[in-house]
């Protein structure tokens, strides 16, 4: 695929995955149950890691905002990357995911860094 523009670089970038994809019907299945994997998995990282922090005070509340913030920009960030114009459906189900798992790994760190040291 020629690149022309900046906007055929998303394009550019996934028609393997696509082509890989419409293969067979099982190719689509591990691509939607690698998608529903990870986004079970960012989710309930980061909601375990909330839970942990205990009770909303000054501190975890910065956390919690900061959490939120960057699961926006992981949103945002998906929302530039990603191609809109085939397998939306499973490029919203990765974005949500990547937000999650962006987010969960932030709170890790935070954790990690507040609570146990």
């Amino acid at each position: 695929m020629k690149i022309k523009s900046i906007s055929d670089i998303p394009d550019a970038l996934f028609c393997p995955l696509k082509s890989w994809a419409e293969q067979s019907p099982g190719n689509w299945n591990i691509l939607i149950g690698i998608g529903f994997i990870l986004l079970i998995i960012g989710g309930i990282l980061t909601y375990v890691l909330q839970k942990k922090m205990g009770k909303a005070d000054e501190r975890t509340k910065q956390i919690s905002l900061n959490s939120a913030l960057i699961m926006l920009c992981g949103v945002i960030l998906c929302d530039v990357i990603l191609p809109k114009e085939y397998m939306w459906q499973i490029f919203l189900l990765f974005k949500y995911s990547l937000a999650f798992i962006a987010s969960g790994i932030y709170l890790a760190v935070r954790y990690k860094k507040d609570f146990l040291n």
